[in-house]
């Protein structure tokens, strides 16, 4: 699929998505989610590619939820609209999952606003690292729908509940300081530099194990959901299937060669 309203680049083992529709704050349109689900699927299906970058072109990150999209909705026959929307967020839960539930590490580096959809879009993935320029709004309330991208499951984890009902409650704009401070942001980097930081921590983050990773990132994603129990019998399971990867004979082959090698001699 060739993809007009993102750009998907693959260096280095890298990969970089960059949301693209500048003139709209890369607002997210019903086509450019279309091409969105079809990158993140192609990333997570490639085994040569270590870790996710997420950015946005020009001055926004991501401006939510496309307002042409939403006229359309309203203007749909009555007896469609509870359908039609039920279907949206269908797309949009996948969207996000397939964010959240990527098998390699997933950086997002916000360089401006990120708002509504945006901002739950930022916090489906790992880590977020902030430029100076950037913001964040989860304002669903001014368009009197809820956060429905996983900003509800995502920021109580970051920011605790009480913080993360007046956020939403109120739909106020968080600088990329007061984020650093309350936890939303795990870096703060220069705007020259962001995405070439965000890269070069993505690929620290992805210099392991694929598979340790992977399987790691799935338990960590359902840790604050389970018992003590559940993730000592998932951690189980994982570990039996790392015994067996190719990483973990060559890892501990390297260090027993490396400890049987005699001493050298001067």
């Amino acid at each position: 699929m060739s993809f007009t309203l993102i750009d998907l680049k693959v260096e280095a083992a890298i990969a970089t998505i960059t949301l693209n529709r500048p003139d709209k704050r890369n607002a997210m349109s019903d086509d450019m989610r279309s091409e969105f689900i079809e990158a993140l699927e192609q990333v997570a299906a490639d085994k040569s590619i270590k870790a996710l970058v997420l950015t946005g072109a020009g001055k926004g990150f991501c401006a939510g939820g496309d307002i042409a999209g939403m006229e359309r909705r309203m203007n749909a026959p009555a007896g469609e609209i509870g359908f039609n929307g039920w279907h949206r967020q269908q797309r949009v839960h996948h969207t996000q999952s397939l964010l959240h539930t990527m098998p390699k590490p997933v950086i997002a580096a916000v360089n401006g606003a990120a708002s509504g959809l945006g901002a739950d879009t930022a916090l489906a993935c790992d880590f977020i690292i902030a430029s100076e320029f950037a913001t964040f709004t989860w304002s669903y309330i001014n368009r009197g729908i809820i956060p429905d991208g996983g900003g509800m499951y995502f920021l109580p984890r970051r920011v605790g509940l009480p913080r993360a009902k007046e956020l939403i409650f109120t739909g106020r704009k968080v600088d990329a300081d007061e984020a650093l401070t309350l936890g939303i942001v795990d870096r703060k980097s220069s705007s020259a530099t962001l995405v070439a930081d965000a890269q070069a921590w993505a690929a620290e983050l992805g210099a392991g194990s694929a598979t340790a990773l992977a399987l790691t990132k799935t338990i960590l994603n359902q840790s604050f959901e389970l018992s003590s129990h559940d993730v000592f019998a998932q951690g189980s399971q994982a570990q039996g299937i790392c015994y067996t990867s190719t990483a973990h004979r060559n890892s501990v082959m390297a260090f027993l060669s490396k400890a049987a090698a005699p001493a050298n001699k001067e």
